[in-house]
């Protein structure tokens, strides 16, 4: 039950975080509210702690400074403390800015100059490191508060400081002033801003967007109800505590519904942390979803014969009527028995392999899904939706309805939301969970909520007779070949990065006679395939050049090509092009955001002679790339890359000549 069906003993409503974690405290106190893996052990703490641990962290905030209206910097991999950090900065009135910890120093600069943060709280060493470097450009930042004390032995700035010690300065704070800190809470407004989340910049500078209590209550109290989440469930939490979806599941769902989150060691060890956990909610983009598939296949290749071959026998069993036995609808007597053995023989093994064996929803958003590869996790057993939704709008637009779901859809507009679609094809959107404004840009902030209060979200699509949203691509994206043929450019890429050997597509047409792409290969997925045909490789760039694998993506192409053939919008927007890439696309060089969505405009600006290359008729062409690596140094890495001819369709063709 939701924190809110319960009445408050202080007599508030709860209408802010800290009310609801104080709720929580009151009426499940002794139940698990957070878990940590440290060290390969499992740390717990009840709700009672949490809110004991969040007072005492807020406590000591006040006394170094931070009053309400400040803003509070947190960067870190998914922390207790960091989420607690959080709800501490909102209990003074002031409002957290998470970063992207895997950001590098000079990204950071924008967002701790625009915020003006003078108190940040970090996870390490690492994080550390990075602030100190920007210091200079910086020069508002008055505390570092460190969470994992490793590595930070002789450090001597005297602005350092452990967040152990900011916390007991605030336990004996409070247990000074009792009433310190309710008081602060009592303050609070439920539409004060509550968190400032910054977009990722795929056309210019991030804005800082902020959003209410109010908005992200609304968003949760509205999924929480959609989908029957209570206190009985369980979440991982992995994804950067930087990005909107993120902060809705693991922070505001979390809080309202009272939802346990699981915060694993470290990126490396999500996978044996889902199957230790079994988390009844589960939340990935689709790349995660992707690499989860891809390693499942790379797994099967390796296997032996009759395993590989009952494997692919009961998966087309699954991708028959799975999906429809998961939905309710009716299937035949013969393949609901087959389905049942399959789930015995093959499914249930591989959900319980993936650590899904007990998820009741899974939820995909921040890029479209491809058609196929939803399919396939529904088919298996897996309750996978999506959802749509952006920042502005706290992730929360649409939502598919259990025994609803359409694979080329992302749902109905979820409760309490109006979608529409404009004239020109954009998708409006009206609601509780719309921002408040964009940090110092009242323009921007007028340009993008109109006079009767919709959110114009920058995104293509159209409603279907059942009220189904669809989404074409980013209205900015949308463009036209010369023949006149509607490109859009996300579906193309999407379709074809189902397939396990391709990580990234960027694919251009617009203005042009013909579709051509770039495709980065996936090196886990296309090095085994290499392997265990004893083809030699030294290295990505030279694995990328091998006619072999030239060949392989050329036939991902080809399918890619046949499907579209049988659309009658898209069949003249076929690849006729390609070639692929020397060295992957990576946030670290700019041609992606930290969400992994591409930068088109960069990488058309970078890669500027490999289009005109695709377009002049070229068979190769020589390129020389200036890389960025992880401690910070640069390089640069060249390559003759081949450019390959697809085979195209007539429209209407059979897939079958794909196949």
């Amino acid at each position: 039950m939701a924190a809110t069906a319960d009445a408050s003993a202080s007599g508030l409503a709860l209408d802010t975080f800290p009310r609801l974690l104080l709720q929580h405290a009151r009426v499940r106190g002794g139940k698990t509210a957070t878990r940590e893996k440290d060290l390969g052990i499992w740390q717990s703490w009840t709700w009672q702690e949490a809110a004991d641990e969040t007072r005492a962290m807020a406590a000591g905030l006040a006394a170094l400074g931070f009053r309400r209206g400040d803003h509070l910097a947190i960067i870190g991999d998914n922390r207790p403390r960091l989420y607690w950090a959080m709800c501490a900065a909102q209990m003074l009135g002031g409002i957290p800015v998470p970063l992207y910890q895997d950001a590098v120093a000079a990204e950071m600069i924008f967002a701790l100059q625009d915020a003006e943060i003078r108190i940040a709280i970090v996870e390490d060493q690492e994080q550390v490191d990075k602030l100190l470097e920007v210091r200079e450009q910086c020069p508002a930042i008055e505390h570092i508060l460190y969470d994992d004390p490793r590595g930070m032995r002789h450090y001597t700035q005297t602005f350092l400081q452990s967040l152990d010690e900011v916390v007991a300065m605030g336990g004996i704070h409070n247990r000074n002033q009792p009433e310190f800190i309710e008081a602060e809470i009592a303050r609070g407004k439920t539409d004060d801003v509550a968190i400032m989340l910054y977009t990722s910049g795929t056309t210019g500078k991030p804005k800082g967007v902020c959003q209410t209590h109010a908005a992200f209550i609304a968003a949760a109290r509205g999924g929480c109800g959609f989908d029957r989440l209570d206190d009985s469930d369980e979440i991982l939490s992995y994804l950067p505590m930087a990005w909107v979806g993120d902060h809705l599941f693991s922070y505001a769902q979390a809080l309202y519904a009272g939802i346990t989150v699981n915060c694993p060691e470290s990126s490396e060890t999500v996978p044996i942390c889902l199957r230790e956990i079994g988390p009844t909610y589960y939340f990935a983009p689709p790349r995660v979803f992707e690499n989860l598939l891809t390693q499942v296949m790379i797994r099967m290749e390796d296997a032996a014969a009759i395993k590989r071959g009952m494997f692919h026998y009961f998966m087309a069993v699954a991708k028959r009527c799975g999906a429809e036995i998961l939905d309710g609808r009716p299937v035949t007597p013969l393949d609901r028995l087959r389905y049942a053995l399959g789930n015995l023989l093959v499914y249930g093994p591989l959900r319980n392999v993936l650590g899904m064996s007990r998820i009741r929803v899974a939820y995909t958003a921040g890029a479209a899904i491809g058609p196929d590869l939803f399919r396939f996790y529904r088919s298996i057993g897996i309750n996978l939706k999506q959802l749509y939704g952006q920042t502005e709008t706290c992730a929360y637009v649409c939502l598919q309805p259990d025994g609803g779901i359409k694979f080329d859809s992302v749902g109905k507009p979820a409760p309490q939301v109006e979608v529409k679609v404009a004239d020109n094809g954009e998708i409006l959107v009206r609601g509780p969970m719309l921002l408040k404004e964009y940090y110092k840009r009242p323009r921007d902030t007028a340009e993008a909520i109109d006079a009767e209060g919709y959110f114009h979200t920058g995104d293509a699509g159209f409603l279907d007779e059942d009220g189904h949203l669809k989404i074409i691509d980013r209205a900015k994206d949308v463009g036209k070949l010369s023949t006149g043929a509607m490109f859009a450019p996300n579906y193309i890429e999407n379709k074809l990065k189902f397939f396990p050997h391709i990580k990234e597509v960027v694919a251009f047409g617009h203005d042009r006679a013909m579709v051509c792409a770039f495709v980065n290969i996936d090196m886990g997925s296309v090095g085994n395939w290499a392997e265990r045909r004893g083809l030699a490789y030294s290295g990505y760039t030279d694995l990328t050049g091998k006619a072999e694998v030239l060949q392989l993506i050329g036939e991902c192409v080809e399918q890619v090509n046949a499907e579209l053939a049988h659309d009658a919008m898209l069949a003249g927007t076929q690849i006729h092009r390609f070639l692929v890439l020397h060295k992957e696309l990576d946030p670290d060089d700019d041609e992606l955001t930290r969400t992994r969505k591409v930068r088109r405009g960069f990488i058309s600006e970078k890669y500027g002679v490999l289009i005109d290359a695709l377009y002049s008729g070229k068979a190769s062409q020589f390129i020389e790339t200036q890389v960025r690596f992880e401690d910070g140094r640069t390089g640069k890495v060249s390559a003759d890359l081949a450019i390959r001819d697809a085979k195209t369709f007539p429209a209407g063709a059979a897939a079958r000549k794909a196949a």
